[in-house]
């Protein structure tokens, strides 16, 4: 699939079919996080694959967006090598972790896989039922599937602003 027909092709899937995704796409996806651009080329982001139905069970706990996804990436970051940008307020750690989901949810679309991002949970009570490293902070589940028949954007997908109400050249 050209580039920009999986820009405009992508959207966040509300309703999956169940099924995991097979290795060679789940393959695929990690790899487009793996070569992800990240500060000073740190890569601190950590990607755990959930499939298994304890792990599903787990996510189901954390969130109801889980749409019966039967793949779920916990996208998580160590905060102890983020890069920190001058003058020490600012990490990468957040960037990094979402440059690298970003490339994944892109790939998903790309080998035909559906997608949605999820930011309705609570990452400390994310971090603690998957046992993560304290110096892990999670940043967002990526749900990664099937679409179920008769699955589609959300009405309001297509609604754009234009150009002129989000760019300005100074």
């Amino acid at each position: 699939m050209d580039f920009s027909d999986v820009i405009k092709n992508r959207y966040s899937c509300k309703n999956f079919d169940g099924r995991p995704v097979e290795k060679d796409k789940l393959q695929a996806i990690l790899e487009a996080g793996r070569l992800a651009p990240t500060a000073k080329n740190l890569q601190i982001q950590r990607i755990y694959v959930v499939q298994s139905a304890e792990g599903l069970a787990k996510i189901d706990v954390l969130t109801p967006c889980r749409y019966h996804a039967g793949t779920v990436l916990l996208v998580a970051f160590d905060k102890t090598d983020a890069y920190q940008y001058p003058g020490g307020r600012y990490d990468s750690g957040r960037e990094d972790a979402s440059i690298v989901a970003t490339h994944m949810m892109l790939a998903a679309t790309a080998n035909g896989v559906a997608s949605c991002w999820l930011n309705r949970f609570d990452p400390d009570e994310a971090a603690r039922l998957f046992g993560l490293p304290d110096r892990e902070e999670v940043l967002m589940l990526l749900d990664l599937g099937y679409a179920a028949q008769g699955a589609g954007p959300l009405e309001n997908h297509s609604r754009r602003k234009p150009l002129s109400e989000t760019v300005r050249y100074v």
